[in-house]
Parts: structure tokens; sequence; C-alpha cells
């Protein structure tokens, strides 16, 4: 039931995207891009795409007998990259009211979705940081997998407006 939320929420997602895509079309008084949100729409896709890796190679733990320290270890690995993409996130919001309305967009859906990702991450750290001896479980395993799909779902669709801004 969890993971089909997950992967229904990233179909919404992605189905919305597409649907608003007409819309963020420059009407008749274009606002011209800016510069500064293209250059940070990138590094947020290749922060995403990080952590998109470090997501995958993390959920293959799963069915591992690698030691705690190893998940902890990985896990903090993906908080950092995380985290560097939040202060991109930031950047991003910050420069939000000068940004064209396609712009606007790509920072209005990726904001939410990267928040929820890092509350995601938050929670698998506390279960690893709780259950040090029950790595292996269903709910962990599940953690993981949510983890891959928020971050790939992120990486896609911070990359679909990197795509749509270069292409417009």
């Amino acid at each position: 039931m969890r993971n089909a939320r997950y992967v229904l929420g990233v179909a919404l997602l992605v189905a919305a995207s597409l649907y608003l895509l007409p819309a963020l079309q420059d009407g008749d008084n274009p606002v011209a891009d800016s510069p500064e949100v293209s250059e940070l729409l990138t590094q947020a896709k290749n922060h995403a795409a990080q952590l998109t890796r470090d997501a995958d190679e993390m959920q293959a733990f799963a069915n591992s007998r690698l030691s705690t320290e190893s998940h902890a270890a990985k896990i903090n690995i993906i908080r950092e990259h995380t985290n560097n993409l939040g202060k991109v996130l930031q950047q991003l919001s910050d420069q939000r009211d000068s940004a064209s309305p396609w712009q606007q967009t790509a920072i209005d859906r990726v904001t939410p979705f990267a928040s929820e990702l890092a509350s995601n991450i938050e929670t698998t750290i506390d279960h690893i940081n709780n259950n040090q001896n029950r790595l292996q479980t269903a709910e962990y395993k599940d953690y993981l997998k949510a983890n891959y799909e928020l971050s790939a779902g992120l990486s896609e669709l911070i990359s679909d407006f990197v795509k749509y801004g270069k292409s417009k």
C-alpha cells in the first residue's frame, strides 16, 4: 500500500508537470528567464541525480548483511547530499521573485517534493538509530525503497524543468 502511494505520487507529479507545460509557455508579455535560476536548477538537477545514485546503492544494502555502521555511513552521505540540495533550493526560493513564470512553477513544484524526501530520509535515520539489529525488516526496506523512488522522481522532475528551459 505504501509503495503504491509513492508510485502514485510520482506519477501524479509527472502528469501534473506535463499538464502544466502549455501554461508555462511565454504569453504576450514574456518575462525573461533568470540565468541565475537556470544555473541553480542545473545544480539542483545534479544534486538530485547524485541522491538517486546514493539511494539506489543503499537500497541494495537491504538485501545484504552489511554492518549497521555501513548503513549509518551511507545514510549520512545521503543526508549530506540532501542538505546540499536544500541549500540550492533555498537559493532558488530566494531568487523566486526574479524568475520567469515557468521557473517559479519549477521552484514551487520541486520544493515540497524535496521536503518529503528529506523527511523520509530523517525517518530512515531514526529507524537505523533505534533499530540497529533490525535492518532486514520489511519496514526498513520500504524506507529505502521510498528514498529511492522519491529521489528518482525528484531528479526526473528537475531534469524535465531544466530540459524545458533549454528547449524553449
